[in-house]
């Protein structure tokens, strides 16, 4: 348990670390590509209406 604890939290830290490496454009590109993905995804499945 405490292995897996450990493990996760180096995860996160390298994750943290990579982000803070990548330049502003490789930022400004992925936020761009996820909502391309947020406004496919929505034309797919629309949200329901409430009657």
């Amino acid at each position: 348990m405490a292995i897996r604890l450990i493990y996760l939290l180096g995860c996160q830290t390298f994750r943290r670390l990579a982000l803070l490496a990548r330049s502003s454009a490789a930022k400004d590109i992925e936020i761009l590509m996820l909502r391309h993905q947020l406004t496919v995804a929505q034309r797919i499945h629309p949200r329901p209406r409430f009657s």
